[in-house]
């Protein structure tokens, strides 16, 4: 059952223990209003920054910012009560060094508020995690697909394609759980090799584009409701299509306007009611 049912705030020890398949749930947010709106219903909001291309209209997640990633997950904590928020960092703030992640990471959640951050990567990045989650900075790696790798990858292709592949996505989940990892984002990754990470580790899985025997699954919020009409990815549902509705309300209020039917008496100061 969802964690969600209960007051309380989830807490990445939660998360890492919420195994079974369809435990987790989890969505994108960026903002306080979206936020509020998804908190009684998930057990962990990601905000990704996958908001470079929703939000900004960038081609990619690269261009995205540390100070954007801190506005955002500030503003997404301020909308929420229970669920467990974690943070991505963004392309460049984590992989120079140990010490410079550490330093990065401790500064996103002393200054949003949030319980953990999403770090891309494999086995390079076992180190870091493991010196982060010693210094008391929550970790979720994410492997598989990985949109900040994208140029070096050829594109976004999913992984996991042959038993070779499989092994080795198998070694890094090993890797980051014995790191002290409290959960595993899955990203773009064949379907049996996803199924076999979620039941070679102890840890949580959160799968998108993966498997659905991953212990839960995430989806960007924009995909499910229609507002992101640049790119749909095969993995994402489309539940609504709001985007439709939005342009009909914004013609609906440009004809108001030019017509002279909005404002009316009743959206003024200081206007006498007709009699």
């Amino acid at each position: 059952m969802s964690a969600h049912t209960s007051n309380e705030k989830i807490t990445t020890t939660k998360i890492q223990n919420m195994k079974g398949k369809g435990s987790i749930v989890a969505l994108t947010a960026y903002t306080t209003p979206m936020a509020q709106m998804m908190d009684e219903f998930v057990d962990l909001i990601l905000v990704g920054d996958s908001t470079g291309m929703v939000a900004y209209g960038f081609d990619s997640t690269l261009p995205v910012t540390l100070d954007m990633m801190i506005a955002h997950g500030a503003a997404v904590v301020r909308g929420t009560t229970k669920a467990c928020i974690v943070v991505d960092m963004p392309f460049a703030t984590y992989q120079e060094s140990k010490e410079i992640a550490y330093r990065n990471a401790a500064r996103v959640l002393i200054e949003t508020g949030a319980q953990a951050v999403k770090m891309e990567g494999g086995i390079e990045m076992i180190e870091t995690v493991e010196f982060l989650v010693s210094r008391g900075v929550p970790v979720m790696p994410h492997i598989g697909l990985k949109p900040q790798h994208a140029n070096a990858l050829g594109g976004f292709k999913a992984q996991g394609r042959d038993e070779e592949a499989e092994e080795l996505l198998i070694q890094e989940a090993h890797g980051f759980e014995k790191a002290g990892a409290f959960s595993l984002l899955v990203e773009g990754v064949y379907e049996n090799a996803a199924a076999r990470v979620t039941e070679a580790i102890n840890i949580s899985t959160i799968g998108i584009g993966a498997s659905p025997a991953c212990d839960g699954q995430i989806l960007v919020t924009e995909d499910i409701l229609g507002l992101f009409s640049d790119f749909t990815p095969k993995f994402a549902k489309k539940y609504i299509d709001l985007s439709e509705t939005i342009k009909s309300v914004f013609s609906e209020y440009a004809q108001d306007v030019r017509t002279g039917a909005f404002p009316a008496e009743e959206h003024c100061f200081g206007v006498k009611k007709s009699k």
